[in-house]
Order: structure tokens, then sequence, then C-alpha cells
């Protein structure tokens, strides 16, 4: 991994030497994601969070900048904050163990995960006209934990990611669709992330988009093993300077 990164950044920045944008951009949004859950964790017994934990879907959202710029071989630069927190109650219908703690069948539960993560993403844009093509790396950080009652498994790992976004504008309507993928697999750990949307920008810059999320997520930590999916509509709000 420490050789492949430096290769890849270097690659881009070759490429973007043809490839910047002429002006400097700045962007700044804020997305609501209703995604539904489904999957896995286990710390002890394995446990589904839909049949043995109650969690359904839920509101999560998601802020986030953009800086691009003209200088040659320095990439852009895009920021988020994810929220990923969310809880349930359940009774158990079998018994379990988490984290060394036995459950009883019977026993009510609060469950609650929370993989709030934070992300720092480089990029080069090698298009820039009416379809627009971004490449880079985001490096994303997550720290949070996945508990049951007082019982708690920590979560704290981090992943570069390789990161493409292609958006394509219908020229002079000011409507555009574009599509963005966030993916490695590595060490027993893997994230996917894509979102496809169509969306609109007006002329002095205000937008939106409304789209399809989804995110694949599998970790295995030594006390806390993760396999998860969360797929559902988002909606996003931006300005660009």
């Amino acid at each position: 991994m420490k050789k492949i990164v430096p290769m890849i950044v270097s690659a881009l920045a070759l490429l973007s030497s043809q490839a910047q944008a002429d002006f400097i951009g700045f962007q700044v949004g804020a997305s609501s994601w209703n995604p539904d859950y489904s999957g896995t964790m286990a710390n002890g017994t394995g446990l589904n969070i839909e049949n043995d934990l109650g969690f359904t879907d839920d509101s999560l959202s998601m802020i986030w900048l953009k800086l691009e710029h003209p200088v040659p071989m320095v990439p852009n630069v895009r920021f988020s904050s994810n929220d990923l927190d969310a809880a349930a109650s359940s009774t158990l219908t079998r018994d379990i163990t988490y984290n060394g703690q036995a459950f009883t069948t019977g026993t009510d539960i609060t469950s609650q995960f929370d993989m709030t993560n934070t992300e720092l993403t480089m990029y080069y844009e090698l298009l820039d006209n009416w379809v627009n093509f971004d490449l880079g790396i985001t490096l994303r950080q997550y720290d949070g934990k996945a508990s049951i009652n007082d019982t708690v498994g920590t979560i704290d790992f981090s992943l570069p990611l390789l990161y493409a976004e292609a958006r394509f504008d219908l020229p002079f309507t000011g409507f555009f669709v574009d599509s963005s993928l966030n993916s490695l697999s590595i060490s027993g750990n893997s994230i996917t992330e894509t979102m496809v949307a169509l969306g609109y920008e007006s002329e002095i810059g205000l937008g939106a988009r409304l789209g399809v999320r989804t995110l694949d997520l599998q970790f295995d930590e030594s006390n806390l093993n993760v396999d998860l999916e969360f797929e559902g509509a988002y909606l996003d709000l931006f300005y660009h300077f």
C-alpha cells in the first residue's frame, strides 16, 4: 500500500498537467440521505442488524466543500463529514454474546452503531467542459463504536480509496447527470460507495441533485467484525461560487 498510493498520485499528476480548471472555483453543500440498512456485525455471536437488533431506515446527513484551482500538478481538494449514526431497540429472540457479555432470550436491548467519518479527497480534473471527469484518492477515517446496552465495540480504522466522479451537462438547460465512486479493498477491510443523481444548477450557482447512494462496508478489526450495506435516496443542495 505504501508503494501503490504514491504511484497513483504520480500518474494522476502527469495527466493533470494537460487538464486543470482555468479558474478558481469553490463549492459547498449539504445532503440528506435515507438509506435502508442490512447486514451483520459480530463480536461474539453474529448479529443481523435488522432481525436481531431492530434497525430500520433512518435519515443521515453529510456536509462537504470543494476547492478547484488552475495551478498545474497541485491536486484539487474536497472535504466531507458523513453522519452514520443510528440507534434501535428490540427484544432478543435468542441467546447472544457480544464483547464477552451474554444476553439471554427475552432481554430488551438498545443498540447503536456510530460510523461517522471524515474524508479528504485530492483529485485532478481530467475533463472540464460539458463532460467533466475527476480522478484521485480519498483518505477516509472511521472513529466510532457499535454497542449493545452498555457493552461497546470500538471502530477505529482508515483507508485510502480510489475516487472518480463524472458529470454530464445537458447543454443550455442547467440540468446534469452525475455519478461518483469511492472504492478499495485491502487486508480484510473493504469500502465501496457509489452515488448516481440527476441535478440542476442555476446561473447564480445554486443547485440541487436527487439520486441514489449506496455504501458497502466490511471491516475486520480485533474486537469487531462488520459487513453492512446502506442504500437509499439522497437530496443534495449546493452553492457553486
